[in-house]
């Protein structure tokens, strides 16, 4: 005799009324939110900064290091997410089901740097709106700080943030997409150089890949998805899909930016200021240049604020967990945040190399674990049958993963000198 899980319709039967569309449109909704919040948190102040400083290094040699950066983001999201997708766990508790407290360890390591960072993001926002309105910047990082927990504190918390990411992110996408068109760069010397680069810096790949694949980024949209209630061998589909243009929406963001920047640096122009990125943004465009920087490091910063805290705050929940408990202690993390933003105006430098060392071990642990669930518990799954090639570009990105975090460790030697 057949049984039906709660919630769930039979086989073969119809839905009545308008209950199907309703669903599917929910799941489209959460999907695109998913989507863009991984994008969106992976392209933050900090990835500005330094596809600006490595781009003036490099010049076109740089798209050499973004195409890499890409080709490993693919690799390990297409991953994460068909895992924690399919077997509809979030990572810590796929982790200690393996290990336990191996999860409650892998989140510690998340919240500490998602919190250090976010001092960090907080601190872009106050100098977006500083560039925006002239503004002092704490009072700007207090503002925007504020609207993120409006956010959370909303009684449609989940749809606000699927909304406001999706909204930022394209506005993001069209006004670098502007700048990029009127800064002229060579794109025919960025193409030959993505493939046949005039220069390689391994460090300069290493960083760029440890920013914007580290730390809470890799599992931002994954929570996000299966928090919204998709998840399960039979949406692997979706889950796929929706992986995939998360992560065109990543590299066409990372893509436009580095064009935007190198338009103005091979068209001759000395940047020599202490803020290269809206140098090179008002030397494209002017007055209307600088602004748009000031927009687009704004959504930049409060994007990913959101992004650091919803993720991190969902390290240290479960599926028990009720939503406004979670909205709760996600405001208190950006509260924190903010306080400490406030009093010292940036992240401490010392926790800053801390938490991009730890960002550097979190990536092979963590995703470790998706492997290893992957290759060996099809329990966890379902009964879905992995496929190999997947898990297979998984592990070679893994191996790369080891050196990066084996990289990253360096950074601890400059605490004690």
């Amino acid at each position: 005799m057949a049984t039906t899980v709660p919630g769930t319709t039979p086989k073969g039967a119809k839905f009545k009324g308008t209950k199907p569309r309703r669903t599917k449109n929910k799941h489209r909704s959460a999907l695109l939110g998913a989507m863009f919040l991984m994008a969106t948190s992976a392209v933050g102040p900090g990835f500005i900064v330094q596809t600006t400083n490595f781009t003036v290094q490099l010049g076109a040699a740089f798209a050499f290091a973004i195409l890499v950066s890409i080709l490993v983001d693919i690799a390990v999201q297409l991953n994460v997410w068909r895992v924690i997708g399919v077997s509809g766990k979030r990572a810590q508790e796929l982790a200690n089901t393996i290990l336990p407290g191996a999860g409650w360890f892998l989140a510690a390591l998340i919240c500490l740097g998602g919190l250090v960072f976010n001092v960090g993001n907080i601190a872009g926002t106050g100098l977006g709106l500083n560039v925006l309105f002239g503004i002092d910047a704490r009072l700007g990082g207090i503002l925007s700080a504020v609207i993120a927990i409006a956010i959370f504190l909303s009684k449609r918390a989940g749809l606000a943030l699927d909304k406001i990411v999706v909204v930022l992110g394209a506005v993001m996408i069209v006004l670098i997409g502007y700048v990029a068109i009127v800064s002229r760069p060579p794109l025919g010397d960025a193409l030959r150089n993505a493939v046949i680069p005039d220069n390689i810096d391994f460090l300069i790949i290493t960083t760029l890949i440890g920013g914007t694949i580290g730390g809470y980024i890799t599992y931002a949209g994954a929570h996000r998805m299966i928090d919204a209630g998709v998840s399960g061998p039979e949406n692997v589909r979706e889950i796929t899909q929706s992986s995939v243009l998360g992560i065109i929406v990543t590299g066409v963001i990372r893509v436009l930016l580095f064009l935007a920047i190198l338009g103005v640096v091979a068209g001759g122009v000395a940047l020599t200021s202490d803020n290269l990125a809206a140098e090179a943004f008002q030397s494209a465009a002017g007055t209307i240049g600088l602004k748009l920087f000031g927009i687009i490091l704004w959504a930049a910063s409060i994007t990913s604020v959101i992004g650091a805290a919803y993720t991190s705050i969902s390290f240290v929940t479960t599926a028990k967990t009720s939503p406004r408990m979670r909205s709760i202690a996600t405001v208190v993390f950006i509260a924190v945040s903010t306080v400490v933003f406030t009093f010292i105006g940036q992240a401490p430098a010392t926790l800053l190399i801390m938490a991009g060392a730890v960002n550097g071990l979190i990536l092979p642990v963590g995703f470790a674990v998706i492997l290893w669930v992957a290759w060996r518990r099809r329990d966890l799954l379902g009964g879905y049958v992995y496929p190999k090639w997947l898990l297979g570009i998984g592990v070679a990105a893994w191996l790369l993963t080891l050196f990066l975090g084996y990289q990253s460790l360096g950074g601890l030697s400059q605490l004690w000198v």
